[in-house]
């Protein structure tokens, strides 16, 4: 379900198309397509955290990276274009790689490049794990901010709620029955 949420946070992939994914039954249209590839990319991912692929800690430099490419690198190329801004020139997303031009998202916009790795630097020293409490706020602060520095060409919105997803999980130590992808896409707060 928190691949649904995520999902129909940035766009939508019905439950049936995911389902459909997770059987090796793929739409014909090229959309829902790549949108399923993205559903399976997105849950592979979470299965890696949840079988202990992470052992940074959750808002450190390598595990927003190490997110970044998991899910990135399962993409479909046609995912892992983004419009340059210059009138229709596209830019490669390199799973992993911290992006190295500038980006404006709506009217945000995002730190410059060569600042990037100094705020990452700057998340995993403030939201290191404490306690449980420490731990549970840092994950919301730990999304925002990544969200305002936008470290990667995209991916980031998605990158955010992984990274919450295994905060949460290493704060609570359930399955995280609440997730900020599930809390986002009903209005429920992120």
């Amino acid at each position: 379900m928190d691949c649904y949420y995520s999902n129909l946070i940035d766009h939508i992939c019905q439950p049936l198309d995911i389902d459909q994914a997770m059987r090796g039954e793929y739409s014909s249209n090229a959309k829902t397509h790549d949108l399923q590839l993205e559903a399976r990319a997105h849950i592979a991912a979470q299965r890696w955290i949840d079988d202990g692929g992470i052992a940074a800690e959750p808002l450190s430099v390598e595990a927003v990276c190490q997110i970044h490419k998991r899910f990135c690198e399962l993409l479909p190329s046609s995912l892992l274009l983004v419009d340059a801004g210059d009138g229709g020139r596209q830019l490669a997303i390199e799973p992993g790689a911290i992006r190295t031009v500038g980006v404006q998202v709506g009217r945000h916009v995002a730190v410059s490049p060569g600042a990037v790795p100094r705020f990452l630097t700057r998340i995993e020293q403030a939201y290191k794990s404490r306690d449980q409490t420490d731990r549970i706020l840092a994950a919301a602060c730990g999304h925002h901010r990544l969200l305002w520095v936008h470290p990667f060409l995209d991916g980031n919105g998605r990158v955010a709620r992984i990274l919450s997803y295994v905060a949460l999980k290493s704060a609570l130590g359930t399955r995280c029955l609440w997730s900020m992808a599930r809390g986002g896409a009903t209005g429920e707060g992120v």
